[in-house]
């Protein structure tokens, strides 16, 4: 679990559904996702179906800004009430793995108990994705940013490459490069 701080908190949550039940669990879960979504620091939430036999779990992705908000929605009687229709739906207990940082920007569908790839991996495919970001802002934005001061102009442009780091291009730039990440043999034995 997380340590109690300041900083986003990303869950993975994965089920496996009993079969003929898909249907059913989906219309749930997406309830489940929208009564999240009012609890305060709720950040966003994404559901990512079984890509066939070898990776047969539905994962639920979702955010808060801080664990104290996230503990807030876990312990929740409105999450409790919701699980108590999906969980006769599913084949096993549902496995939940939260993290946070820049190890969230590295997780990939498939790879549960998420396990971080090597620093040297995640630093090259970070600058990767981080480059062409930073060169695109500051190709658009560089000649009308120029008259603010150094802090602010810099406050400007990180905010704008995290958020497209975040939700953008970490996102897809970690699918992409999941084979050197975590090699073959490594997906094979997440479970």
């Amino acid at each position: 679990m997380v340590e109690d701080s300041a900083e986003p908190v990303t869950v993975v949550v994965s089920r496996r559904v009993a079969p003929g039940e898909e249907s059913r669990f989906e219309t749930l879960s997406s309830k489940l996702t929208l009564e999240a979504a009012n609890f305060e620091g709720h950040l966003g939430a994404t559901m990512l179906r079984p890509e066939g036999k070898y990776d047969p779990e539905y994962r639920i992705i979702f955010k808060f800004d801080t664990q104290g908000h996230l503990s807030n929605w876990l312990k929740s009687e409105v999450r409790k009430k919701w699980l108590a229709e999906i969980e006769p739906l599913l084949k096993a207990p549902s496995h939940i793995t939260t993290m946070s940082g820049l190890v969230a920007w590295f997780s990939v569908p498939g790879q549960n108990p998420v396990q971080p790839p090597p620093k040297y991996k995640m630093a090259i495919v970070g600058w990767v994705a981080l480059f062409p970001i930073v060169t695109l802002v500051f190709w658009a934005f560089g000649p009308q940013l120029s008259w603010l001061p150094l802090v602010p102009r810099v406050l400007l442009v990180t905010a704008v490459v995290m958020a497209l780091m975040t939700y953008v291009a970490m996102p897809r730039v970690t699918k992409f490069f999941s084979f050197w990440l975590y090699p073959h043999k490594d997906r094979s034995t997440k479970r």
